[in-house]
């Protein structure tokens, strides 16, 4: 098992600078959206990437991938139809360090990645970003009926450690009403990717 680098305080503070590349392409049957990328996953280029994280055993909890797989093996979402954007291009620490501005011009600049993308189902990983970003203030968890294009929508809780809301298996419960609306067979029942 591969252990995550220690990067220093100042290391992270540099990151913040950094655009960290979408893992995606287009007709994916989901395309995950973070909120924005933390100093962690800035600094090593890689999708939720802290350690407090959940989204990656939440992902395999889910069905939607057939091992845990670490924040560097990112790409091997691809394989199974699954990929990675954020509402939001600027690291930061917290979530709550991005203004009102930016998550609306977030939501706008992601409308037009999904129409040009094409994914079956757009799944924002954290129902008050997507209720700022799309300007829906009513929004909860699950399947909205707002679409982008033929893509539908769906909010689901965020992973953050800072959220204890929600369990792991809670979440992974969400996670999986998802995986079997997008039509996705529980992973560890295939041996290879569905694609």
């Amino acid at each position: 098992m591969t252990r995550t680098r220690r990067f220093t305080p100042e290391e992270l503070e540099a990151a913040r600078d950094r655009v960290v590349p979408d893992v995606a392409e287009g007709g994916l049957a989901v395309l995950f959206c973070g909120i924005n990328p933390g100093l962690m996953t800035a600094a090593t280029g890689h999708h939720f990437a802290r350690p407090g994280n959940r989204f990656w055993p939440v992902l395999h909890l889910s069905g939607f991938t057939p091992r845990l797989l670490r924040p560097d093996e990112q790409d091997e979402l691809l394989a199974y139809g699954l990929g990675i954007t954020n509402v939001a291009a600027r690291p930061t620490a917290r979530a709550d360090e991005l203004s009102r501005e930016e998550y609306v011009e977030g939501g706008r600049i992601l409308t037009e990645k999904v129409r040009r993308l094409k994914p079956r189902w757009l799944a924002v990983v954290g129902v008050t970003a997507y209720r700022t970003a799309f300007g829906e203030p009513k929004a909860a968890i699950g399947p909205q009926e707002r679409t982008v294009g033929t893509t539908r929508i769906w909010a689901l809780p965020n992973p953050s450690g800072l959220n204890a809301h929600w369990t792991a298996e809670t979440m992974a419960e969400e996670y999986a009403r998802l995986r079997e609306a997008a039509g996705l067979p529980p992973a560890a029942a295939t041996a290879d990717p569905p694609r």
